[in-house]
């Protein structure tokens, strides 16, 4: 039998916190899947849905980007929060229509995202209609004609936004943009907006092409590795499976980081007998403990550095040969780190300068570097100049378009590369609208769409009233989460295909719509048989993912179907798009991706490997570079770093072990040591001193920008905890409310939620 949900939200005025982990995984991980997974699955799913996890012709993972192995498979390959992401779906629990006669609309605001979370999948299409105070039941069929007769009844397209989230395939993403732009608006944000549109952007300018450039074998032989802004252990755990073994081929780890993090440190390797009984393997050779946004300062002076020894041994050092041949802009590039402020350098990062040049000397020694980031990079002001420093650190010595050496932004979820690759992005290229147009008859706009952080503000000011997200949890992932919640309350409709209940479908426009759609674990029978869909991971391979359970419901329909059910009601019988084909065969849709989109030659054929088969990466796999000027662009950037007023904190926002994304799975954050609780800051125990508050002591968390009103976040529990000096960590979502809309990136416009200032106030 699977356990009750819970009644009630924990009550976390008794707070338990133990002393942090030095190591992640082994039996502990082990027996958190199994527990978690009988209680949500019983038994006999549980064994049936973990054994097809990230197997050949079996389900993707629905939780993380990380590549799975080619070839040979373990037995069980799948992590301990990919276990969480596969019981959470496959649960037995059900919000039916009778769960939305007993909970009003106005109790299930009060709700915390993790009760949300735990109360099941929901069996039905649901509407809240103007005025009422229940959702109660509609059909397929009127939902769909609600959707059309308010799309339709706008004053322009440009007045609707449809969202995205990670974990839509290819095929319903390819879809999903279709329709929008035959509806005619490219207002398409998605989570990337969110998180990675900052190394899109860097790597755009750079190297010509917004992805990693290293697989997982390049991974697994390169001789440096060096992790930034980036928690493994709990976000990628499978990635440690990878760093464990470089390590043990004798490749050295540099974690940069502000708070040490267990997977770092050590990992015990659940699928060895060492991992289990014993020490497991150490990982990190340093941990070089950054302030948050001091990444930037750290790169340019290592560049500095290697310069340096360059200038000391001519000819010994940088990569001439690449240099010369590859790339443009050196010299500028060069000028600028040269003249570097080290006592700058040593304010921003707080890293001593003798293990600077320590990991300096890594770089030249190494024949071989990759250097992978994930958040800790990408959401601060100064984001896209910091992922720039990192390529010029890594052209210095030719370190792309070789194996074992390159770029590797570690993206969080599990499709969100495929939905970038399928068109999912406001401002696409001139050539895929072309393509578009040229393969389906059709006109589609070119005036750039709203990403996410414009949508919210269209929203606000009334110039847009119709919100459709396809998957994710909209409220509780943006910023600023009071200005999110009235921008969405003020929309006409608000529309939600979702698997579960979460943070969003209690924030509804005037009518809200939750359409429920099958899971990736789940059978999808249409009319010509039984489909799978693609999807593709961080490391740009495509492959199939196949369902195997019986679906939740029979009122459940794909998010292909979806897709094309909505078209046929909005666009009309007369469109010239085949939407009743591609609902009917998904094989149809890839035969469309492959002629609209580079690299997708002989998609169905190839996509049935049991590998699938690996995209294009001009760097990589040739050393050509589509940039402006045909060649790698090195980059001067202008030094910067955040500045903390006296008296105050700078807080980024992360996970907790017990959640992916805004899915929260349990209460408890095992390698940090805290139990039973979310509303919790880290602060260094030296900060607290000079601050005057205690440990343990309840606070609000006062954020302060550019003269803007503060923003609270009421009664979090201080823990002391060795993060950076001058640093502070809580969990999101409770703390996205202390994100200011504006505070975003240059470039990318991403939030900055790993750069937050802020003042802790003591509670009475």
């Amino acid at each position: 039998m699977s356990r009750k949900p819970p009644e009630h939200d924990v009550d976390e005025s008794e707070l338990v916190v133990s002393k942090p982990k030095a190591w992640a995984a082994g039996l502990p991980g082990v027996a958190v899947s199994l527990k978690r997974s009988v209680e949500q699955m019983g038994v006999g799913r549980t064994v049936r849905s973990l054994k097809v996890l990230n197997q050949h012709d079996g389900v993707d993972c629905p939780g993380c980007a990380w590549p799975e192995a080619r070839g040979h498979r373990k037995l069980a390959e799948f992590c301990e929060n990919g276990a969480k992401a596969i019981a959470e779906e496959a649960t037995r629990r059900r919000v039916d229509r009778e769960f939305f006669a007993r909970h009003g609309i106005a109790e299930l605001a009060e709700k915390s995202d993790y009760w949300l979370g735990q109360q099941g999948r929901i069996t039905e299409p649901m509407v809240l209609r103007r005025g009422e105070t229940h959702y109660s039941p509609i059909s397929w069929h009127g939902a769909f004609g609600l959707i059309a007769e308010q799309l339709n009844g706008l004053a322009s397209p440009d007045e609707a936004i449809f969202y995205t989230s990670g974990r839509t395939s290819n095929e319903a993403a390819f879809l999903y943009q279709l329709f929008c732009r035959s509806y005619g608006t490219n207002n398409l944000p998605d989570c990337s907006n969110m998180c990675h549109e900052s190394s899109g952007a860097a790597l755009k300018e750079t190297i010509g092409i917004g992805k990693g450039s290293v697989s997982l074998e390049d991974v697994e032989s390169a001789d440096l590795l060096i992790v930034v802004g980036q928690n493994p252990g709990t976000n990628h755990p499978r990635m440690l499976s990878s760093l464990e073994v470089a390590k043990k081929r004798g490749a050295r780890i540099v974690a940069v980081n502000p708070l040490p993090e267990a997977g770092l440190l050590r990992f015990k390797n659940p699928q060895n007998v060492s991992g289990l009984v014993g020490r497991g393997t150490a990982l990190s050779d340093e941990f070089c403990q950054i302030k948050l946004g001091g990444d930037l300062a750290f790169f340019q002076a290592l560049g500095h550095l290697v310069l340096a020894a360059e200038e000391a041994a001519p000819g010994t050092v940088l990569d001439h040969a690449f240099i010369d041949a590859h790339t443009h802009d050196f010299a500028a590039y060069a000028k600028q780190v040269r003249e570097l402020d080290w006592d700058a350098v040593d304010a921003a990062t707080g890293v001593p300068r003798e293990q600077i040049a320590k990991v300096s000397r890594m770089l030249i020694d190494s024949e071989r570097t990759i250097i992978c980031w994930a958040m800790g990079l990408t959401q601060h002001k100064h984001s896209v100049p910091t992922i720039r420093e990192i390529v010029n650190v890594l052209l210095l010595r030719g370190m792309i378009g070789k194996p074992g050496a390159g770029v590797c932004p570690v993206r969080g979820h599990s499709n969100v590369q495929g939905d970038r690759t399928m068109g999912i992005w406001e401002k696409m290229p001139e050539e895929f609208m072309s393509a578009l147009e040229k393969e389906f008859s059709i006109s589609v706009p070119r005036k750039h769409g709203y990403d996410t952080v414009d949508s919210l503000r269209a929203m606000r000011d009334g110039r847009a009233s119709v919100f459709f997200a396809m998957g994710g949890n909209f409220v509780s992932a943006t910023p600023d989460t009071k200005l999110t919640e009235r921008a969405l309350s003020s929309c006409a409709l608000t529309v939600n295909v979702s698997t579960k209940l979460n943070r969003s479908h209690v924030v509804p426009g005037e009518v809200s719509l939750v359409l429920p759609t099958l899971g990736r674990t789940e059978r999808d029978v249409q009319q010509s048989g039984e489909q799978f869909v693609s999807v593709e991971d961080s490391m740009s391979v495509v492959h199939s993912s196949r369902g195997r359970n019986a679906p939740a419901s029979e009122h459940l329909i794909s998010e292909v179907a979806i897709v094309a059910r909505l078209a046929r009601a909005v666009l009309g019988s007369a469109h010239p798009i085949p939407w009743e084909d591609f609902e009917s065969d998904y094989d149809r849709v890839r035969d469309r991706i492959e002629r609209v989109i580079p690299g997708f030659a002989n998609y169905n054929e190839r996509v049935r490997d049991k590998d699938g088969f690996v995209l294009p990466h001009p760097p990589r796999d040739s050393r050509e570079f589509r940039t402006t000027t045909g060649k790698a662009n090195f980059t001067a950037n202008t030094f910067e770093a955040p500045h903390i007023p006296e008296g105050r904190l700078l807080l980024q926002t992360l996970r907790s072990h017990d959640q992916f994304n805004t899915t929260i799975y349990g209460l408890d954050d095992r390698y940090r040591g805290v139990k039973d609780a979310r509303r919790v800051v880290f602060v260094n125990p030296n900060d607290l001193v000079d601050l005057g508050i205690a440990d343990g002591a309840l606070v609000d968390l006062v954020s302060e920008w550019a003269g803007d009103e503060d923003r609270t976040a009421e009664r979090f529990r201080v823990v002391s905890y060795p993060t950076a000096r001058g640093c502070a960590a809580a969990y999101f979502p409770e703390a996205n409310a202390l994100v200011p809309l504006d505070s975003t990136a240059e470039i990318s416009n991403t939030p900055t939620s790993k750069s937050i200032v802020i003042r802790l106030v003591p509670r009475n």
